[in-house]
């Protein structure tokens, strides 16, 4: 049978046998509460963000390993922030305000994944998102904080 990959976005710690893993999982034989219940394990630091989660399924021992990608930089900036979703004016009005210590953190989890050479280049990725959002970065607008960045304001941080 060979190897079975089931993918799917779940809500951080709160994975069920229901659709869309249940469904996909029976047919596997595998144990589903149990790879529930590890899933949610693994993404209980993601708690309310949608998680993209792969299962690997061995077909012939029926072992499995849990894969868990990291939510979206937007996702991780609104839980630093303490919203549920954007401001949907952003420009003119704003939902809410992270420090530069969030920025880093979302920075930090994203780098892992990302191709950029330096956690500031990322950091100004990530300030980015806060524009579309609405969201202000230590009680400047993202443009502002972009220009203190460019100008090395913010380097020791970056360390």
């Amino acid at each position: 049978m060979g190897e079975q990959k089931v993918s799917a976005l779940v809500t951080g710690g709160a994975a069920s046998a229901g659709p869309p893993l249940g469904p996909a999982l029976g047919p596997l034989g595998v144990n589903i509460m149990e790879v529930i219940k590890a899933i949610n394990d693994k993404t209980k630091d993601f708690e309310g963000m949608k998680v993209p989660v792969t299962v690997v399924v061995d077909g012939d021992t029926k072992k499995y390993e849990i894969e868990i990608g990291i939510p979206s930089a937007s996702a991780l900036i609104m839980k630093e922030a303490g919203i549920q979703k954007g401001s949907g004016a952003s420009g003119t009005e704003w939902a809410g305000d992270v420090t530069m210590d969030s920025i880093i953190k979302v920075a930090n989890t994203k780098l892992e994944k990302s191709y950029a050479s330096s956690l500031k280049s990322v950091v100004k990725t990530i300030v980015g998102t806060c524009v579309a959002l609405g969201v202000k970065v230590e009680g400047k607008t993202p443009k502002e904080i972009t220009v203190e960045i460019n100008d090395g304001k913010w380097d020791e941080k970056f360390q």
